[in-house]
């Protein structure tokens, strides 16, 4: 059987919901999810097989303007995903408006000579009629292959976007084997899940100035699966607020990650964290590599 692979990069602002189409495409959460703008770091592939079509899906961080090593970082990643590519999706949101930042992504896709589709995101929030105006402004400032509205939360028009994606599949053994959804190591899903949790449970800054190493990771014969965890912050304050009264809120974080990370690996988990202070590591090239991020 010939068989055939699509290598799609899905770019836009931070919380656009790339991460969250990354998932409904790909069946299963791989990519973390949170209300706050930033969530994704890594560039991290969702894989899609259908029969004799692979697609890989690369879910980017949002491309955003950097403060920090870590920022500068995340928008290299960014950019350096757009480009070898069959195709790039370009994730908006149903306004009426070319944004800064859209605009200097269409500038970039320009220069790339890569096929672009505008998928018009969050479509469930709006009035149908009220999309053919942002239907317009984007066609006036670019030159798109296709335009097609969707909802990654609900999946309208999603299967629709996938048919479409089809059409740049080219002649090619599969990248990866047919029955794995993600190419991250599993440590690095389990990291990132409880990273998630520490951004639906803490408020403000607090969740962007930390990081999660996994410092154990072993499977006993009966299948379960030990991982200890340290999490890090930048300063000794946002420590006692992570660990919380009586350590309330740690309990809580690691309570929600295992149950994720159960559901994740298909067994049964002892998850145990540790909370460490690493003063402003997000400005330390070092400390910024030392825990993953690396292009």
């Amino acid at each position: 059987m010939k068989t055939k692979t699509a290598m799609i990069t899905i770019a836009g602002r931070p919380n656009v919901g790339k991460s969250t189409l990354t998932n409904f495409l790909v069946g299963e959460k791989i990519a973390i999810v949170s209300n706050k703008p930033q969530t994704t770091r890594n560039r991290i592939c969702g894989i899609v097989t259908k029969g004799d079509t692979q697609f890989v899906f690369v879910d980017t961080p949002g491309f955003h303007k950097p403060r920090t090593k870590l920022g500068d970082y995340m928008v290299n990643v960014t950019k350096s995903s757009i480009s070898d590519v069959d195709l790039t999706i370009l994730l908006v949101e149903p306004i009426a408006s070319v944004g800064t930042q859209e605009q200097a992504l269409i500038e970039q896709l320009k220069s790339q000579k890569c096929p672009v589709i505008l998928a018009i995101n969050k479509i469930d929030s709006v009035q149908k009629e009220d999309l053919l105006a942002v239907i317009d402004v984007y066609s006036q400032a670019a030159t798109f292959d296709a335009i097609i509205p969707i909802s990654a939360k609900t999946g309208d028009g999603v299967e629709l976007l996938l048919a479409e994606c089809e059409k740049y599949a080219i002649e090619s053994p599969f990248l990866f084997p047919d029955d794995i959804t993600t190419d991250q190591p599993e440590r690095q899903v389990m990291a990132e899940i409880i990273r998630e949790k520490l951004l639906w449970c803490l408020d403000r800054e607090i969740p962007h100035g930390t990081a999660v190493e996994i410092t154990k990771f072993s499977e006993r014969d009966n299948g379960i699966i030990d991982i200890d965890a340290t999490i890090y912050c930048e300063k000794a304050n946002h420590k006692g607020i992570i660990i919380g009264k009586h350590g309330d809120m740690l309990k809580k974080i690691s309570s929600m990650s295992r149950a994720d990370c159960e559901h994740f690996m298909g067994t049964k988990v002892y998850l145990t964290t540790w909370v460490k202070v690493k003063e402003n590591w997000r400005d330390s090239d070092f400390l910024v590599r030392n825990f993953g991020y690396r292009e």
